[in-house]
């Protein structure tokens, strides 16, 4: 397997390997571009976008800046909205369903580092996937940690750390995130 393919796989991988190192320059040329890309000009931002993050569905903005490792592991879908200064690490897949909206500094991990201090010297890593169902709020300034799923029509609570997966239809909300309680899917 190439390091790219355990990086994927969740295995653990070798992060400074050359293949890697491109692709992450390739995103951080795009990043650069996206967040000096002047506030007026949508076109130019949509295509930016398009080049950073090509599974999105339609309506997909993000307002800059913005920071990722990759973009390409990154899978939206329609009518999602980031607001200012969020971070996808996107080790692993980090899958967001349709009509979500994340606010101000929202930031989503998928990667890991070995508990193993001798492990964790030899700087290899490896990630969980992230997901995020339809219809979900994340609020501005929250975390949500590897290997988190987050059922749909849910909403996480400002400034939440989310470290486990949330059911649908919840409110969950503090550090870490705890279901609060569940909303009326008639709501």
């Amino acid at each position: 397997m190439t390091e790219k393919e355990k990086m994927l796989a969740g295995k653990l991988y070798n992060a400074a390997d050359a293949e890697l190192k491109s692709l992450r320059t390739k995103a951080r040329l795009a990043i650069q571009k996206l967040n000096s890309a002047l506030p007026d000009n949508d076109n130019t931002i949509k295509e930016i976008l398009k080049e950073l993050i090509p599974s999105q569905g339609e309506n997909f903005w993000i307002e800059p800046p913005f920071y990722c490792d990759y973009g390409t592991n990154i899978h939206a879908g329609d009518n999602v909205y980031f607001n200012y200064d969020c971070t996808i690490l996107d080790v692993c897949e980090v899958r967001i369903g349709n009509d979500c909206m994340f606010g101000p500094a929202v930031q989503i991990y998928a990667p890991l580092h070995p508990m193993n201090a001798k492990e964790r010297a030899t700087l290899i890593e490896y990630g969980k996937p992230v997901t995020i169902g339809n219809n979900v709020w994340v609020g501005g300034n929250a975390t949500i940690l590897p290997g988190v799923n987050i059922g749909d029509r849910c909403v996480i609570g400002a400034g939440s750390v989310v470290t486990k997966d949330i059911p649908p239809d919840s409110f969950a909300a503090g550090n870490p995130a705890k279901v609060i309680r569940t909303i009326n899917k008639e709501s």
